[in-house]
């Protein structure tokens, strides 16, 4: 392994959760590089069935992990999500380590969310309202709060009082709120410190000396490469930075410490929340793949946007973020069908192309040219080697290899963890 950095390669629930999991059997260290408790994974292990939100799956096999300082941490939602770890017989704490530079999620940021969607009304971003967004603009225009600032008492109250002077105005005047209290808030905070106060550290020096040390490092990112702020459909995306690059100022590490990149894709496409979407389905064919596939968030429960693979999203992902390879997750869906689309390039006014195009806009206007591929129809839940995938199967993985220019690692054909073909040797 020794530095592995796997991102999602489309619109975000790729299933990179369960890849995570795979990956970190062989790893020492899993990070959590970006995002907040917007994303979700879903991990089943047996009859057991795990969420995460900020914690990286990596726990599940009582990995070190780390939240690094590019993730924006809600602490009662951490809290909550090492409960229920917990009472589902995972050991969290001694495993799990927060960087004291990542930024805190505030009881005045959903509040905003939540404002600032409404008040968008049909041009909304169709954000989680987690306080995600609100968070990445205090922490961009300085005056964030960070975990580390919770063991110094004074520089708390200077900060939070000064944020909730500026907060409280937009409440009351803008938007007719009633104003937060700060003694509630603080009280709040004092008491999550004590809970999370042994975790705090400086993460990029403990990434630092494992690696010094040889030991294998697996880095885990949120969201999808389509939602990056930069290269996503801005500004129908997320508010942090998913792609690869983002690992070394999301985790403290240098671009040479990072060995390879693995992208997750799903063997059709999905997206969640607003934005344009080329190969989107409806009806009984978007139906039909939704029910199969789960495809319900793991955070918010909404039903997911279903539509065809689409390869020219995927060799964007593979262009921004460097990517050698990819792992395929839920082939298993596609079994039902007899001829199955697989998006080649778009049509953009009478023109084919074969780029994803950076304006918002103009990707609204675009068209997906198809090329159809024969469907498998049997059932692919009990394989467990290439070989024994029905070749209408391997054709198809074959030819989005050839469409991504990637190579495919692994293959899910189901939930659980032993459900996975590798394809090393095939």
């Amino acid at each position: 392994m020794p530095s592995t950095v796997i991102v999602g390669a489309q619109w975000g629930d790729e299933g990179k959760g369960r890849v995570v999991d795979l990956y970190s059997a062989e790893a020492d260290l899993v990070v959590r590089f970006q995002g907040g408790n917007n994303a979700g994974h879903t991990v089943e292990v047996g009859n057991l069935k795990f969420a995460f939100h900020l914690i990286p799956t990596g726990i599940l096999r009582e990995r070190l992990c780390l939240i690094g300082n590019g993730v924006v941490v809600d602490l009662a939602g951490l809290l909550k999500e090492m409960a229920d770890l917990e009472a589902q017989g995972i050991r969290v704490r001694g495993n799990l380590l927060i960087s004291e530079n990542a930024h805190l999620i505030m009881p005045y940021h959903p509040k905003l969310d939540a404002l600032e969607e409404r008040s968008l009304g049909d041009g909304k971003i169709g954000t989680t309202l987690r306080g995600i967004g609100p968070a990445y603009v205090d922490k961009v225009g300085r005056r964030g709060i960070r975990v580390g600032d919770l063991a110094e008492d004074d520089v708390f109250r200077a900060k939070l009082e000064g944020n909730l002077r500026e907060k409280n105005l937009l409440f009351e005047r803008i938007y007719g709120e009633t104003p937060l209290s700060f003694d509630a808030i603080y009280q709040e905070f004092q008491s999550y410190y004590t809970q999370v106060r042994e975790m705090i550290c400086d993460t990029s020096l403990v990434i630092y000396n494992a690696l010094r040390e040889g030991k294998r490092v697996l880095f885990e990112g949120a969201n999808g490469a389509l939602l990056d702020v930069d290269f996503g459909t801005y500004p129908m995306g997320t508010s942090s930075n998913p792609i690869a690059g983002a690992v070394c100022t999301g985790a403290g590490i240098g671009p040479r410490q990072v060995d390879r990149v693995i992208g997750i894709v799903k063997a059709y496409t999905t997206r969640v929340g607003e934005g344009p979407f080329p190969t989107e389905l409806s009806g009984d064919v978007a139906f039909q793949i939704r029910e199969a596939g789960r495809e319900y968030g793991a955070t918010t429960g909404r039903p997911r946007r279903c539509g065809w693979f689409d390869a020219v999203v995927v060799r964007k992902a593979a262009r921004l973020c460097g990517l050698e390879s990819m792992a395929v997750t839920h082939l298993d869906v596609l079994s039902q069908f007899e001829r199955i689309p697989v998006c080649i390039g778009y049509d953009l006014g009478g023109r084919q192309v074969e780029h994803f195009p950076n304006s918002l806009a103009q990707v609204g206007r675009c068209r997906p040219i198809y090329e159809e591929l024969e469907g498998w129809r049997s059932d692919v839940n009990g394989v467990s080697t290439w070989q024994d995938l029905p070749a209408a199967a391997q054709r198809y993985l074959r030819r989005l290899e050839e469409l991504t220019e990637l190579s495919i690692e692994l293959v899910t054909v189901g939930p659980q963890r032993e459900q996975t073909v590798y394809c090393s040797s095939s």
